[in-house]
């Protein structure tokens, strides 16, 4: 098992050698800073061509053999896994689900097909529904657009809430959208048309209905776990991008934002924005387009963003022609769901997973994970390389550090999930004989959830060490 771990160790620290050099490449090759200034010569690029979403298979065996090794022997799991689950830390309910992801075959269970609250693990849902129906390469964009006149322009939000604002750490990656370069083109395309004093609209109006979910608690948006959900909004809808503070009005906020950018562009920017509403043939002044959806999947999983998973959420319901609203959302996601044939066991009424009303059952995300790894969806591949790795990175980073679960790090990938009361984590792993298994465990009666992920953690090595 030591050399194992090493040689994890290697390749992740591979893998995270060649990631830092993609985003240091896509850096330079764009030569844009985020604060609105500029590296060497750039100018807005082309929209790109929607990709058609991929046709996804269910009805092939859920992951092809290959060199997989040998199925673990389901009553030695069992065995191993049989105190563990009883820890008193996970409470008085606990499911449980290890499935092989080459046939779908459980190789344990407990409460299976009980609907358990997923807290963030319903992110699987959005991230699998995203991909399906957006494809892996679309991009979200914010706009600049003329109003009645060209002295009178609109910002229409495009429900990218990772755009960076003025403030924003520099070179991220994904390299998200700026508010800051849409100013600069902004600029350019007024000044062309010998305009340097407008009046500024924005329009949201891409998300409708309420902000926040029914069942949501009312200290979400006041704590910083999620920003009221709107079509434009700048850093996830903080105040500052370092800090948990969000605006109570996302929209606006960028709004004025977006005017004191344009004014240290040589724009004069009349009076406070103003809501409007931008027309379906209005003419374009500039645009800025968001990382495409396969990086913005992987960032939610990664990082469990839930500002980026309502809005993927919404994007699907309006790609399907449905409105953009919780409601909508949830029921866009569960219709990919339904054509897929892995609805069964799944009721969600948001795409992040804050609300304590959803209930998933353990073999409905094991199955769902089984998919998303199958050689037969390669678009849903995403969906594996977006889950936090064990002790290295997104809400992982700073667990299986105990003499428990330690063999588990580098070796588990799986989301997260926590809300009070709630702890959750589903993902995969390959065992000791090298065979590729998914697997949900799932605890919502919690007494105390820091102990409980640490339970937690631990049945997952267990799976990872069999």
């Amino acid at each position: 098992m030591v050399v194992r771990g090493r040689w994890t160790l290697v390749v992740s620290l591979v893998l995270l050698q060649a990631f830092t050099l993609g985003a240091a490449l896509y850096v330079w090759n764009t030569g844009l800073t985020l604060d609105g200034t500029e590296s060497r010569a750039a100018a807005p690029s082309p929209s790109p061509t929607r990709t058609p979403a991929p046709v996804i298979t269910a009805t092939a065996p859920v992951l092809a053999g290959g060199t997989e090794g040998e199925v673990p022997d389901a009553k030695r799991l069992a065995a191993r896994l049989k105190g563990p689950i009883g820890d008193a830390a996970l409470g008085g309910r606990v499911g449980a689900v290890v499935m092989d992801a080459a046939t779908g075959t459980v190789l344990y269970g407990n409460r299976p097909t009980t609907g358990l609250t997923p807290a963030s693990t319903t992110k699987v849902v959005t991230a699998v529904a995203a991909i399906t129906t957006l494809g892996s390469d679309a991009r979200l964009a914010t706009r600049v657009v003329y109003g009645k006149s060209k002295n009178a322009i609109v910002l229409v939000g495009g429900g990218d809430p990772t755009l960076a604002g003025p403030r924003a750490t520099k070179h991220p990656y994904p390299r998200p959208a700026s508010l800051g370069m849409l100013a600069v083109y902004t600029a350019r395309a007024l000044k062309a048309a010998g305009v340097t004093k407008v009046t500024l609209s924005y329009d949201d109006s891409l998300f409708t209905g309420p902000r926040t979910a029914e069942g949501w608690k009312p200290n979400y948006v006041p704590e910083g776990t999620v920003a009221p959900v709107t079509a434009l909004m700048h850093d996830g809808g903080r105040v500052h991008p370092r800090t948990r503070q969000r605006w109570p009005d996302p929209s606006r906020a960028t709004a004025a934002a977006f005017a004191a950018l344009l004014r240290r562009q040589g724009i004069t920017v009349s009076g406070g924005p103003r809501e409007g509403r931008a027309s379906s043939s209005a003419q374009e002044v500039a645009r800025v387009e968001s990382p495409p959806v396969y990086q913005l999947v992987e960032r939610m999983l990664t990082e469990s963003d839930n500002d980026l998973a309502e809005a993927l959420a919404r994007h699907v319901a309006l790609q399907q022609g449905l409105r953009g609203t919780f409601a909508d959302g949830a029921k866009a996601c569960l219709r990919v769901l339904r054509d897929l044939d892995a609805h069964e066991g799944v009721r969600i009424e948001d795409g992040s997973g804050l609300s304590p009303r959803n209930r998933i059952t353990p073999k409905a995300l094991a199955r769902l994970l089984a998919l998303a790894a199958s050689p037969e969806n390669p678009h849903l591949h995403t969906v594996i390389s977006g889950l936090p790795v064990a002790g290295f990175t997104g809400t992982l980073d700073d667990r299986y550090d105990r003499k428990e679960s330690e063999q588990g790090a580098g070796l588990v990938r799986a989301k997260t999930g926590t809300l009070n009361g709630v702890t959750t984590l589903a993902g995969v792993t390959r065992t000791a004989s090298g065979r590729l298994v998914t697997f949900a465990f799932m605890a919502d009666q919690v007494p105390a959830n820091d102990p409980a992920a640490a339970a937690i953690d631990r049945l997952a090595t267990i799976v990872s060490t069999s």
